[in-house]
């Protein structure tokens, strides 16, 4: 779940102008901020216009929504200069990143560049529109829990993930680990990491020491890493905490982050030291509380200060999976299934 974490001290923030809807802030040279409504609790998105010499690349594209198309037609009449699209450019599968996808590769007949895991991914999800929950799902979150009111709450919302995104392309330009792109006078370098999505690209480019940062690194909120039904074994927050380090590995401390959410910020070593840490102890915290046994269901109170209801459940259940599976896989706890069929998790 995208949860508040605790703030920074040492992150800073050189811009104080926020992004009119339809409208467009500088952050660096030829480097382009704007923000994109969200109808959900966190009701914005950050995307980015990258100048090129005779065009632009778009980098992610916010939530498929009428809303979101008229303000990105009022942005292409008033700041594009006479230059077209020449490149879409989609950090990651989330709705709120690859929505208007499809729209956008219609409007100006250009590729969609992404990482394969990410493409397939949300076609696959696509693929479940209008379809009924799989007994796999029900199975998955029965072993988590649940009970016949919160398998409801699943049934209803399976499906939803592609009513905000438009018809994927067929194809596209796929995009590697460390491939380098030229846009304009700067090559921008693709740093993948893992566990928020399957395979998420950031671009970072070192003449001008700035990275793109999708949902790998944000300044006020940790993003979501959840177990999934469609991969129930996995642990993603391995995934996560291997590319915190990475990227305190292979970024400068003094690069300036384009997150997309909240505002670009200085930081990224402290912030990404944060979040490790936080997890971390969270953890701690439910690796204490699974000394008496506890299903995924019971674990929230370790994870979460919020209240967990109808509209953050299946995000939460699939981070506390995701704790979860990291200490089983640590051999920290393990589990056994009760008479009801839903596992019970305990400290060892």
């Amino acid at each position: 779940m995208d949860t508040p974490t605790k703030p920074s001290i040492e992150l800073t923030y050189p811009l104080d102008e926020l992004p009119e809807p339809g409208g467009l802030v500088r952050v660096a040279p030829g480097v382009f901020w704007l923000r994109m409504p969200l109808p959900i609790a966190l009701n914005h998105i950050n995307l980015w216009l990258l100048e090129d010499d005779d065009g632009w690349t778009i980098v992610d594209t916010g939530i498929g929504t009428d809303e979101t198309k008229e303000l990105w037609e009022q942005l292409f009449e008033k700041h594009l200069n006479n230059k077209p699209v020449k490149r879409l450019i989609v950090t990651h599968m989330h709705p709120d990143h690859i929505g208007l996808a499809g729209w956008l590769v219609d409007k100006w007949d250009v590729d969609l560049w992404m990482t394969r895991s990410e493409y397939l991914m949300c076609r696959n999800l696509v693929a479940d529109n209008g379809k009924e929950a799989p007994e796999e799902g029900l199975r998955f979150y029965r072993a988590a829990g649940f009970d016949e009111d919160f398998l409801n709450i699943y049934r209803s919302r399976f499906g939803w993930y592609g009513a905000r995104i438009s018809p994927l392309p067929n194809a596209i330009h796929r995009m590697v680990d460390g491939q380098e792109i030229s846009i304009g006078d700067h090559k921008w370098t693709v740093i993948v990491g893992n566990g928020h999505s399957p395979e998420h690209a950031c671009l970072y480019c070192s003449d001008l020491n700035v990275l793109v940062s999708g949902d790998q690194i944000l300044p006020r909120i940790s993003s979501n890493v959840s177990v999934r039904p469609t991969e129930p074994n996995e642990n993603p927050l391995a995934d996560w905490l291997n590319s915190c380090r990475m990227l305190i590995r292979r970024l400068p401390a003094d690069a300036l982050i384009l997150p997309s959410h909240g505002r670009p910020f200085y930081g990224a070593h402290e912030r990404l030291r944060q979040l490790i840490e936080e997890h971390e102890e969270n953890l701690e915290k439910l690796y204490a509380l699974c000394a008496e046994p506890k299903r995924a269901v019971d674990t929230f109170p370790a994870l979460f200060k919020g209240e967990i209801g109808e509209n953050n459940l299946i995000i939460a259940i699939g981070e506390s999976l995701a704790h979860l599976h990291y200490l089983l896989a640590e051999g920290r706890i393990a589990v056994e299934s009760n008479e009801d069929g839903a596992n019970m998790y305990y400290s060892i």
